[in-house]
């Protein structure tokens, strides 16, 4: 499923840490209080064992349709970001934009996230390799070496799983280098605000 790269990166962004450094007034559906979003798809990123492409030329309209962008709504709540994903990671997948939205979804789909992490408590903290063995656990074929946990200030961001372009999960040592590399981090809690 795609051409011209060497393999996927699912990036999920856990939404009670995005809402909180960028959105605290709750402007943006992802953050306004209206549904309680744990982890998102920040995006479904062709790579290549060094580096990745990025912004290529596609036939298919940078603009994604709000019929197609609409339907993404429970994994990715904003217009804004299913458009920018489109042209910056989409348009290098060798897919149309039907195509590639529907990989994302079969990748978003393949991960199961584990209690521990998903109904985590601000107050009790667990580190990067916890959440990535977590992960490997839950998930059959998942290896620690395929999860790379990204964090900021002590909290976790983002949770990065490598996948063949067959969506099969793979290990991939250059995103897993990039990993947060604190002892230990919060996850805060995904409620109402």
């Amino acid at each position: 499923m795609g051409s011209g790269f060497d393999f996927y990166v699912l990036s999920l962004s856990w939404s009670p840490t995005w809402c909180a450094e960028n959105d605290r007034a709750g402007k943006t559906a992802q953050c306004n209080g209206d549904r309680t979003y744990g982890f998102i798809v920040h995006g479904l990123w062709p790579q290549n064992e060094r580096g990745f492409p990025s912004f290529c030329p596609s036939r298919d309209s940078d603009r994604v349709p709000d019929a197609l962008g609409r339907g993404l709504f429970d994994i990715i709540p904003s217009m804004g970001l299913i458009g920018h994903q489109w042209r910056k990671h989409g348009t290098c997948s060798g897919l149309d934009q039907r195509a590639y939205f529907s990989v994302l979804r079969a990748a978003r789909d393949r991960v199961r996230i584990p209690a521990s992490i998903e109904n985590a408590d601000a107050r009790r903290r667990m580190s990067p390799a916890t959440i990535e063995t977590a992960l490997a656990e839950a998930n059959p074929g998942l290896t620690p070496q395929g999860v790379a946990v990204t964090c900021g200030d002590d909290k976790l961001d983002e949770i990065r799983i490598c996948f063949t372009r067959d969506l099969a999960f793979r290990a991939c040592s250059e995103v897993d280098r990039g990993g947060c590399r604190a002892r230990d981090l919060t996850i805060p809690a995904a409620t109402r605000p």
